[in-house]
């Protein structure tokens, strides 16, 4: 646990030496002649072609992404469980021919995917095993086919216009609409099926057990509140979401045995009151989806509901982690964008939030997989 926060690498502002450093190095590479010769040249051969393809995984990645989509539509890695696959046996499944098939195949097999054990059959894959054994992976691949549909155009993405876009569409609470019980389900199964990963860096990083009440705001159908009840047997349990959602929870964390120690309210953070009386209020994923005028009111109205001395925990993937700068800082930018709303944040402008609400200085709480949730913790500031 350390006191906020060495500021990551892409957002430091460079030094004049570093400033020259890149000018030099950009007129090397920018040199046809220079790339031939380091390509020729034993020493940095194997560092210009990692570079060439880094460049070329760049301009095929939509092509991976689909190849995955397609293995993962298509049964793949549910159909490793029966033994190896061969394209001859699989003729036929989903309207592919053989052919078809022992391209996709092999192109999976090229990703990690698959591995080949010879005479045409395939096994799981490096990969391919973590697909095969996480259900909430295959989830979140079937969802990305709304945002794939608006990349076709991301010039227009990132212009704003999503008011036809398809990720939009998916999560009408975002652009604040009424939401619909057949929305909640379909918004709350998602949430529900990638949590356990979420959930499992929080509670290893933060220790639950030292409060009373946790009040989990957008919880969702209670996914991250089962995971914590477990952690932390003697904490009292309470939910706060939109009504249909709330409704959703409250079935789920009763059919989970914990309807005695739980409470769950309905309602709109972005405009009502918080339940009073706890002193551990968490936002798991939330923030990060949300503007920051709505963040901040969220923010000021936790402060309100929190008992003298209670804290705030913020969970989500953060913009500026070096380990998962790709995720932060290219991923969710252009993902929120085609939610049309929020936008991933640094752990410092997360603090700037909170400051401005009337919180102490952030904690962060080390995670193993950053990409997945980074943790800070604060208090209210008296």
């Amino acid at each position: 646990m350390q006191h906020l926060f060495e500021p990551a690498d892409a957002h430091v502002a460079p030094s004049g030496l570093h400033r020259r450093w890149l000018a030099f190095r950009n007129r090397l590479l920018a040199s046809p002649r220079f790339r031939r010769a380091a390509h020729r040249f034993w020493p940095t051969r194997r560092i210009a072609q990692r570079q060439a393809s880094e460049l070329f995984d760049l301009i095929a990645g939509f092509a991976y992404s689909q190849i995955l989509m397609a293995c993962v539509r298509l049964d793949v890695f549910d159909r490793l469980r029966s033994g190896p696959l061969r394209s001859d046996r699989l003729a036929g499944h989903g309207g592919l021919d053989e052919l078809a098939w022992s391209d996709l195949l092999r192109a999976a097999a090229s990703l990690d995917l698959l591995s080949p054990v010879g005479d045409g059959e395939y096994v799981a894959g490096r990969l391919g095993v973590v697909m095969m054994e996480d259900a909430s992976l295959q989830a979140m691949v079937h969802h990305h086919e709304h945002l794939y549909r608006d990349l076709v155009d991301p010039v227009a993405l990132m212009r704003g216009d999503t008011d036809h876009a398809a990720l939009n569409a998916y999560w009408p609470y975002a652009g604040g609409d009424g939401l619909s019980r057949d929305a909640a389900t379909r918004y709350s199964d998602l949430m529900a099926a990638s949590q356990p990963m979420v959930a499992e860096q929080v509670i290893d990083a933060f220790d639950f057990r030292r409060f009373r009440r946790l009040l989990d705001v957008g919880g969702g159908s209670g996914a991250f509140l089962r995971a914590v009840a477990v952690a932390a047997p003697d904490l009292e349990l309470s939910l706060f979401d939109l009504p249909p959602v709330a409704d959703l929870a409250r079935q789920s964390l009763a059919d989970a045995g914990l309807a005695a120690r739980s409470s769950v309210h309905g309602g709109d953070f972005r405009r009502d009151a918080l339940p009073q009386g706890h002193d551990l209020i968490s936002l798991v994923r939330i923030a990060h989806d949300h503007d920051d005028d709505t963040v901040l009111g969220l923010l000021e109205r936790i402060r309100d509901a929190l008992a003298p001395g209670g804290a705030i925990l913020i969970a989500e993937p953060m913009a500026g982690t070096r380990e998962a700068r790709r995720m932060g800082d290219a991923y969710f930018r252009v993902y929120l964008r085609a939610m049309g709303t929020g936008r991933p944040r640094t752990p410092d402008e997360l603090a700037g939030l909170l400051r401005r609400a009337g919180f102490r200085a952030p904690v962060m709480h080390k995670t193993t997989i950053p990409m997945l949730a980074r943790v800070l913790s604060c208090q209210v500031d008296t």
